[in-house]
């Protein structure tokens, strides 16, 4: 073989072999081989719940950057949040999102694009600000939701009793009303209407676990065997190879949004009028032409807005009544109701909302349950479409990198003892809530930050603090099983408190007894 052919042999086998500059810069971000070889081994640990507390495991072991994956990487410091989620970043969101399109349409929370997340959240960001929020009218509304909490507590006591399942009542009918008013889809699930305490059964099933699973390792498969009916969709489910048995996570909630955007389609001038400055969908009707929005756009949005209010509201609100629960914490509850017992009240016992924002105790202990079990603890995927650098490590463009708050909020140099539920570390020496500027409160993560922060942050909030206050003013609370902690489901994850020696999925009983 002649020497010329030789050279150009040699050059194609090098080039051949030789590492792309791609996989070059990857190679140098530590972490083990498996989970750089396949991202099935990091699938492997979600189907048993356990992924991001498998991630957290290998923060711990390799430092604040680590491969997770082929093209996957998380991180865990102040500085590559700052980078990667931060008011002007170049990361956008992944096509992992797309999974939570609602009627075949994008929203708010599913836009891969920057650009058209802000032009969707300037239409209703107003309806979300904090100030209106605090106003009379969803003030108002977030105290008649309390007070039929209260009212379900003393009606049905084993019922309320059992928080899981009775404050999903709660946030299912506030998030509700807020989204399409009482009259064309507000729920009534605390006054005892069978019709919508049914609607969430499939929220409170732990097989959603699994479903989400496929979901996001074989999405083909998942979309093929999920759409199968008759003798085959039978067949399939006595095999066990259907992934969730029939209503999927959210299919009649998802309906319910369908038939309450077509009834409030079909309401009068007059009640659109009213609803656009009090309501999400009568926001969104109201700017339809403007902003070039279709009726599915509009139900997309508002399916979502409704989604998004349920889970997130209420496994807090059930982790800050166990916690303030557990015989160790006795004294953080009495506290709490000291600090309580000197604010004013309505005739019905319940604070203003506005009001409740400056207590500092109660605040601590809504944010040191939100750094502890956050309600959407799992990983963040973004990438950017150049190459970047976060915390020294070359990032090729298109890699999919992101943080999650369970990792973030259990960083010890941030939080000492990050596994103890103690209020006080929100804290001065006098008392008073610490500065924004506090690394603690910089590291916080619960609502996630920049652009992408949660929207309904704020009502959240308002519906947090009020039933906890409304509450503690009146009961005194104790966990019915203190060495069992209460798990929730987080797409394909559980999360619970690790520092329990058992946990149940979807349940929590808390005694209620009130004060002399």
């Amino acid at each position: 073989m002649p020497v010329s052919l030789w050279i150009v042999l040699a050059l194609l086998i090098y080039a051949a072999t030789r590492p792309s500059s791609r996989a070059a810069k990857l190679r140098k971000i530590p972490g083990p081989w498996l989970y750089a070889t396949t991202r099935f081994r990091l699938a492997w640990d979600a189907w048993q719940a356990r992924s991001i507390h498998a991630v957290h495991g290998l923060h711990r072991k390799y430092g604040r950057v680590v491969r997770i994956g082929p093209n996957e990487i998380s991180l865990n410091s102040l500085s590559a949040l700052r980078t990667i989620y931060g008011a002007g970043s170049g990361f956008e969101r992944t096509d992992f999102y797309r999974m939570f399109d609602v009627y075949g349409r994008p929203n708010l929370f599913t836009f891969a694009s920057g650009q058209l997340h802000r032009e969707r959240k300037k239409l209703i960001s107003h309806i979300y600000a904090n100030q209106t929020v605090l106003s009379p009218h969803f003030a108002s509304l977030v105290k008649s939701k309390v007070a039929a909490y209260i009212n379900l507590l003393e009606r049905e006591p084993d019922l309320g009793s059992e928080i899981f399942a009775s404050l999903h009542y709660f946030s299912f009918d506030a998030i509700s009303e807020f989204v399409y008013g009482s009259k064309y889809g507000g729920t009534t699930a605390l006054a005892g209407s069978k019709q919508s305490r049914k609607l969430i059964q499939d929220i409170l099933n732990p097989a959603r676990r699994r479903l989400a699973w496929f979901t996001v390792y074989f999405p083909a498969y998942t979309k093929w065997i999920t759409t199968r009916t008759g003798i085959l969709e039978r067949l399939l489910t006595s095999m066990g190879m259907m992934p969730m048995r029939k209503p999927f996570t959210y299919s009649g909630i998802r309906q319910h949004a369908l038939e309450a955007f077509r009834s409030f389609k079909k309401a009068s001038h007059e009640d659109k009028a009213k609803s656009a400055e009090s309501t999400v969908i009568g926001r969104l009707f109201k700017v339809q032409e403007d902003a070039n929005l279709s009726d599915m756009d509009i139900a997309s949005e508002c399916a979502d807005h409704l989604l998004a209010g349920i889970d997130t509201t209420s496994d807090s609100l059930m982790f800050m009544i166990w916690a303030l629960s557990l015989p160790q914490h006795k004294e953080c509850q009495e506290r709490l109701r000291e600090e309580l017992s000197q604010i004013s009240v309505d005739s019905q016992g319940l604070p203003e909302p506005k009001d409740l924002t400056q207590l500092p105790y109660l605040n601590a202990v809504v944010r040191e349950s939100l750094r502890l079990y956050s309600p959407l603890p799992a990983f963040e995927p973004r990438s950017s479409p150049v190459d970047t650098v976060v915390d020294g490590y070359e990032i090729p463009a298109g890699t999919v990198v992101g943080m999650s708050p369970f990792c973030l909020h259990r960083e010890e140099t941030v939080y000492p003892s990050a596994l103890t539920f103690r209020p006080e570390r929100w804290l001065t020496d006098y008392g008073t809530l610490i500065p924004e500027s506090d690394p603690r409160n910089r590291t916080f993560w619960a609502f996630s930050s920049g652009a992408r922060m949660c929207i309904g942050m704020h009502l959240a909030n308002a519906e947090m603090l009020t039933l906890l206050a409304a509450v503690y003013r009146k009961y005194k609370t104790s966990a019915k099983h203190p060495d069992t902690s209460p798990g929730i489901t987080s797409r394909f994850e559980i999360f619970f408190d690790e520092t329990k020696p058992k946990m149940v999925e979807h349940e929590c009983h808390i005694s209620f007894t009130k004060l002399g």
